[in-house]
């Protein structure tokens, strides 16, 4: 039988069911001693981790916060993302999580109340890149020789072309987490790119930002958009180098594999901040070729060196209040047409073994 609500033995018998250590006899104290009035919902609670979701039950609901986070133990964190860890997965990103339509109280929701039943969310994979605990790396301007020492080991393999392409990458502007507009191809005969903020036509080697309409802009991208300006220029050098130059009154944020892996963070673990003026290389063909005689690279890792994303005027991250490029009002996605090319090589070349172990 469930023990009483009241009873010690609760927080004991809530607590075999979790899947992580650490605090998680603290945080289910913390939840009990807020549901102990409302048995309803803890007998939904113990239901639904018991039977493992297959009886999902009610909401559980507790007050939300004024920044949304609990703390417990002197650490805070999203409640729901706390619960679903004890309970469900405990190597979960704050940002995997998606509500099940039947939850009412959803964390995303933005309701007084916030639901943390583990059992009304589901887990969805974050996009490559786009989400971590993040620390800024600030480049200053005026600086056209920067570079820092590889830490990629190994003899590294650069292929030459197969064929020639068409277009050197493919730029994405998106608001929030909506694309707006088409993407756009830069082609092979212009190496260097503009994106601004203006309303001149795109086209060739210019792809204006400010001609872009969205019915559901927000207030926040409608203000971040009035300061793009000159915005960036990308350079496409020699057989795959592409560097960029920060043209805007305001700083560029970048999140890059190759800059992380070049300033020795691990993937995801730094936002890149560009000052007015400031031009480096975004990404190195000899450095960032996946192709190694000492080492299989785990695919995602390989896709992540394909792409880097910029957020124009506004900062993510642990100094932000927005917590991933998501939440960025205004930002680009650039895939780089010749890092994938080298990843196709890669993968077909591969032993069938090899690509299942990759």
């Amino acid at each position: 039988c469930v023990p009483c609500p009241h009873c010690p033995g609760l927080v004991q018998y809530m607590c075999s069911y979790k899947q992580s250590e650490g605090f998680a006899r603290r945080a289910i104290e913390s939840l009990v001693r807020k549901l102990r009035e409302r048995r309803e919902e803890l007998d939904a609670l113990v239901t639904a981790v018991t039977t493992r979701g297959r009886q999902p039950g009610l909401c559980v609901t507790i007050q939300r916060t004024l920044d949304g986070r609990l703390q417990v133990a002197g650490r805070k964190g999203f409640p729901h993302v706390i619960y679903a860890r004890l309970w469900r997965w405990p190597d979960l990103h704050k940002n995997e999580l998606k509500h099940a339509t039947f939850c009412r109280f959803a964390f995303d929701l933005k309701y007084d109340s916030v639901c943390v039943n583990p059992y009304h969310y589901d887990r969805v994979p974050a996009p490559t890149g786009i989400t971590g605990t993040t620390s800024m790396i600030e480049y200053p301007s005026l600086q056209p020789n920067w570079s820092t020492a590889s830490k990629w080991e190994g003899p590294v393999s650069v292929t030459p072309p197969s064929a020639r392409l068409d277009f050197w990458c493919s730029i994405s502007y998106l608001e929030q987490d909506v694309r707006v507009g088409e993407v756009f191809k830069a082609p092979a005969g212009f190496p260097i790119i503009t994106v601004d903020g203006y309303m001149d036509p795109s086209g060739g080697d210019r792809f204006c930002l400010g001609r872009l309409s969205n019915v559901q802009r927000t207030e926040a991208s409608h203000r971040a958009r009035l300061h793009i300006g000159r915005g960036l220029q990308l350079e496409h050098r020699g057989d795959g180098d592409v560097w960029m130059r920060c043209l805007s009154d305001h700083a560029l944020f970048v999140q890059s594999f190759y800059l992380d892996r070049e300033s020795g963070r691990t993937p995801g673990g730094a936002v890149h901040k560009i000052y007015p003026g400031a031009y480096i290389k975004v990404w190195n063909l000899g450095r960032a070729s996946p192709v190694s005689n000492q080492r299989r690279p785990h695919v995602d890792a390989l896709r992540g060196l394909c792409v880097f994303r910029v957020s124009l005027v506004k900062g993510w991250g642990q100094q932000y209040p927005r917590r991933c490029i998501q939440d960025t009002p205004c930002w680009l996605e650039v895939h780089l047409h010749r890092a994938l090319q080298l990843l196709d090589q890669v993968l077909h070349a591969l032993s069938p073994r090899q690509h299942h172990d990759l």
